[in-house]
C-alpha cells in the first residue's frame, strides 16, 4: 500500500510521492495544434479521412460515419501514430488517440493534437481525461454560452498526474482490461434501453396518428410521411393551440443545483422524455435579478431549442408551480390554449414519430454536434388534432400502457449511470495511483478466476 502521497498544487491533484503533476503540454514535443477549418462542401467520397469531434465516441474510438478530404487540402494536418486529440467545443474533452493502422488522417478546427513525448503513454493521459479530478477541472474550465468550449492553452496547462513509464503501461494495461469489461455490460444495458424507447415511440405514435378506435373511418392527411388518420381528425400548426412561446434566460450560475432556500436555472438535461426533472439545475447567485415572469408554472410545457440532433425539441410539462426555478436561453416555454387541446396531447405528439421526424428535419447548424431550433420552426409543426375529449381518453390510455415501460427504461437508465460511475470510479483511483500494481494484479486474477 503507497503510504506517501504528493498533494499537487495543480487542481489539488492527491498522488503517490514518487509520481509528478505536470502541465500537458509539459508532456509534449507539440502541444495544442489546431485543426483545419473545412466546410462540409468540400467533403468527397475517397482521400484523406477528416475526423470531427461528431466522429469520436465517448470510449475513445471512431463512429462509421467517415468524411473525406482530397490530399491536397490537409497539408500540415495529418496525424501521426500516438497523437493525441482532444474534443475543445461540443462534446467537449472527448479524447481519440490516433493508430496509423486505420490509414491516413487529418483533424478539424474542433479538435486539438497532443504529440506526447515517448517516455508517456497517451493510453493514460486518455484515461486521466476520464478521471474525477480531470472532469472537475474541466467543468470550471468550461466557458458557459450557448456550447462549452475549453480552448487548446487550457488544455495545454491542464495538470496531469504522472507516474513512471513502466507504471504508466501497467495501469494502461490493467484499465483497459477491466473498462472494457464495464462496457460490454453498459453496451448491453444501452441495447435494452434503445429497444424500450422505441417501443415507447411506436406505442405512442400509432395512438397519437390512427387513434384507439380501428373501425373509424381515415382520410389521407395529405402529408406523404404521415397518411392516413381518423377522418373526424385535422391537422394544426402548433403556432394555434399556444398563446405563447419565449425563451428562457441563462445567468451565471454554479456548478451546484440550487437548495431549497435558493433561485436555480434548468439546465438542458432538465427536459427528458416527457419529464421535468427539477433536480437538474444550477443554482444562482443570491444577489441576482431573477426574471420572475420566468418561473415555473403548472401545465407549462419546456422544448430544449438547441442539443446535439438526438435531444434537440425533447419536452416536458410541469406538474406544478417552482418558485425559486427559471428556465434557461437554451429552452422555450409554450404555454398552450387550454380551450384547444392538452398540454399532455403535445407532449405525446412531439415525442411521437411524426414529431421527432418534423424536429429533426427542421433543426439546424454549423455542427453535427449541436443544432438549434428557431421559434418559426417550432411554431410550424404539424399537429394531429382530434377533439379534446378523444386527447383526453388516448392520453389516458398511453401513460397506462406506457407506464411499465416507462419504469423499465427508468431502471435501465439508473442501472447505466451507476455502472459509468463504477468505471470513472475505477479510473480515478487507478490514475492517481489509489490501486498499487499489486492490487491490480489481484482484481485481474479475480476476475479471470470468475
Amino acid at each position: 500500500m503507497i503510504s506517501k502521497y504528493l498533494v499537487s498544487s495543480l487542481n489539488e491533484w492527491v498522488v503517490p510521492s514518487h509520481w509528478s503533476v505536470i502541465p500537458l503540454k509539459h508532456m509534449c514535443s507539440a502541444s495544442a495544434l489546431y485543426g483545419l477549418n473545412e466546410s462540409s462542401e468540400s467533403y468527397s467520397e475517397t482521400g484523406v479521412r477528416f475526423l470531427r469531434t461528431t466522429d469520436i465516441t465517448e470510449e475513445g474510438t471512431l463512429n462509421n460515419n467517415p468524411v473525406f478530404l482530397d490530399a491536397d487540402k490537409v497539408s500540415g494536418y495529418l496525424l501521426s501514430n500516438r497523437d493525441l486529440l482532444i474534443s475543445r467545443s461540443g462534446t467537449v474533452g472527448r479524447c481519440y488517440i490516433y493508430d496509423d493502422h486505420i490509414g491516413p488522417c487529418a483533424y478539424a478546427g474542433y479538435l486539438v493534437r497532443f504529440v506526447l513525448k515517448e517516455e508517456h503513454n497517451p493510453w493514460f493521459v486518455y484515461y486521466v481525461t476520464k478521471s474525477l479530478p480531470f472532469m472537475k477541472w474541466l467543468s470550471l474550465s468550461s466557458i458557459e454560452a450557448t456550447i462549452g468550449n475549453v480552448n487548446g492553452e487550457k488544455f495545454a496547462n491542464a495538470p496531469i498526474p504522472v507516474p513512471p513509464q513502466k507504471e504508466q503501461d501497467r495501469i494502461v494495461h490493467f484499465l483497459k482490461s477491466k473498462t472494457n469489461e464495464i462496457d460490454t455490460l453498459i453496451a448491453a444495458k444501452q441495447r435494452l434501453l434503445n429497444l424500450l424507447t422505441e417501443k415507447r415511440r411506436t406505442l405512442i405514435t400509432q395512438a397519437v396518428t390512427k387513434g384507439l378506435d380501428t373501425s373509424v373511418e381515415m382520410k389521407d392527411s395529405g402529408i406523404p410521411w404521415l397518411g392516413e388518420i381518423p377522418a373526424h381528425w385535422s391537422m394544426v400548426t402548433l403556432r394555434r393551440l399556444i398563446t405563447s412561446l419565449e425563451q428562457g434566460w441563462s445567468p451565471v450560475a454554479s456548478n451546484q443545483s440550487a437548495n431549497i432556500n435558493e433561485f436555480g436555472v434548468l439546465k438542458l438535461s432538465a427536459v427528458k422524455s416527457g419529464r421535468l426533472i427539477y433536480e437538474e439545475n444550477k443554482a444562482l447567485a443570491s444577489d441576482a435579478d431573477i426574471p420572475t415572469g420566468l418561473f415555473i408554472r403548472e401545465g407549462d410545457i419546456f422544448l430544449t431549442r438547441a442539443n446535439t440532433p438526438k435531444f434537440v425539441g425533447d419536452v416536458a410539462i410541469a406538474k406544478s408551480d417552482h418558485n425559486n426555478l427559471i428556465f434557461s436561453d437554451l429552452i422555450y416555454r409554450l404555454r398552450v390554449r387550454f380551450d384547444k387541446v392538452e398540454p399532455e396531447w403535445l407532449i405525446l405528439v412531439l415525442q411521437s414519430v411524426i414529431g421527432r421526424g418534423q424536429i429533426e428535419a427542421e433543426a439546424k447548424g454549423s455542427s453535427n454536434s449541436m443544432v438549434k431550433l428557431a421559434q418559426d420552426q417550432v411554431l410550424g409543426l404539424l399537429i394531429t388534432n382530434p377533439s379534446k375529449a378523444e386527447q383526453k381518453t388516448i392520453i389516458e390510455y398511453v401513460q397506462k400502457e406506457t407506464e411499465k415501460l416507462a419504469n423499465l427504461i427508468f431502471a435501465t437508465e439508473r442501472t447505466i449511470k451507476l455502472l459509468q460511475e463504477r468505471r470513472a470510479a475505477l479510473i480515478s483511483a487507478a490514475v492517481t495511483g489509489k490501486i498499487t500494481i499489486e492490487s491490480m494484479n489481484l482484481i485481474t486474477e479475480s476476475s479471470h478466476a470468475n
